[in-house]
């Protein structure tokens, strides 16, 4: 793929989560509109995941027809260039009239990620990157708080049903045993754009989904962010561990939570 092709997609997918972060917002401040039933325990559903999904689907099939697209509602299949979506990420938030959710828009190249693209639209923030470029916050770079010291950390853990809860409590108490501050605000791509940008020194979750993550990696990895190997394996099709951090504290974290990271 040429780098023209490339700046193609990067403009036109910025262009495509604002639309779809206006009408997500609208879905918002009418809750009375959002139809929430539950796929599972702690999963939630909402008919503007449906809808914002299908609104990305069919203009990524109209604008980029070879490519191929996984959405965390309708499913697909993986491609040397696939588009990794999740219309809502932090549904629970969203239905609960919480402002911490977002879209999230990732796209893989030969299975690297290469571009990433994060609106949250009830703090009007979008983040960008492509591979290679830097990451931004509303048009400006931004870089990893360069925290060093676990005793002074601040760091976000995902929990999912899929993991029994013994792990996840154990975690959180190697985490505060070490010193560092731990907090969970249930959107994992806002996660690693809150590393990208300093707000956290790290984001661990020990699974979750390639759609909750294919955007926020790229951001991440752009701004100076140590991560770990998620597309290894079948990261794509069932999902795997992550750990997100500052490269000076990527040692410490990968013995607290048991997941491999290379420091940058």
């Amino acid at each position: 793929m040429t780098p023209t092709e490339l700046a193609l997609r990067l403009y036109a997918v910025q262009g495509l989560a604002l639309e779809a972060g206006r009408m997500a917002l609208d879905y918002f401040g009418r809750q009375e509109s959002l139809g929430v039933t539950m796929k599972g325990d702690q999963d939630w559903l909402t008919v503007a995941d449906g809808a914002v999904e299908d609104f990305l689907r069919r203009k990524l099939a109209l604008i980029f027809p070879t490519d191929t697209i996984i959405g965390e509602e309708g499913g697909g299949e993986a491609s040397d260039a696939v588009w990794i979506i999740d219309p809502i990420d932090g549904t629970s938030n969203f239905a609960r009239g919480d402002r911490n959710w977002c879209i999230s828009i990732g796209f893989l190249l030969n299975r690297v990620p290469t571009i990433g693209i994060v609106f949250a639209p009830a703090f009007e923030e979008l983040y960008v990157a492509q591979r290679g470029q830097g990451a931004t916050m509303n048009g400006k770079p931004i870089t990893v708080s360069g925290g060093d010291d676990i005793r002074r950390a601040y760091v976000e853990l995902g929990w999912s049903t899929r993991i029994p809860a013994e792990r996840y409590v154990d975690l959180v108490a190697r985490g505060f045993a070490a010193g560092s501050s731990m907090k969970r605000a249930a959107s994992g791509a806002l996660g690693l754009c809150h590393v990208a940008n300093g707000r956290t020194d790290a984001y661990a979750e020990l699974h979750i989904n390639a759609w909750d993550v294919a955007a926020g990696i790229v951001i991440a990895g752009e701004a100076g962010a140590s991560i770990s190997d998620f597309f290894a394996g079948e990261g794509i099709a069932k999902g795997n561990a992550i750990l997100c951090c500052t490269p000076a504290l990527a040692r410490q974290l990968g013995e607290i939570t048991g997941i491999a990271v290379t420091a940058r």
